[in-house]
């Protein structure tokens, strides 16, 4: 049996809150906001679906249930990217 060092972190992203305006991502000791009313298509999706959530390269997350994929720069000026998926 192999045991992780003391201090070795087994989380790289986790969706901390979820609320009716939003969710909180939480990665690389920084946590995000994500409202629906800029991220649409997390809207009436399941807990389960909102948290099944990867970082598949730093900073870049993808939701597989949803098939959205997003990067910290996307999440914390949405303003930047102004297209979005119909709903």
């Amino acid at each position: 049996m192999s045991l992780l060092m003391h201090g070795e972190n087994i989380l790289a992203v986790e969706v901390t809150n979820i609320s009716a305006h939003g969710f909180w991502l939480l990665t690389g000791g920084n946590e995000v906001f994500l409202p629906f009313d800029e991220f649409p298509w997390f809207k009436d999706q399941t807990v389960k679906a909102i948290t099944n959530v990867e970082e598949v390269s730093p900073g870049h997350f993808y939701w597989p249930d949803i098939d959205v994929d997003l990067t910290v720069e996307m999440i914390e000026h949405p303003e930047r990217f102004p297209l979005k998926a119909r709903v």
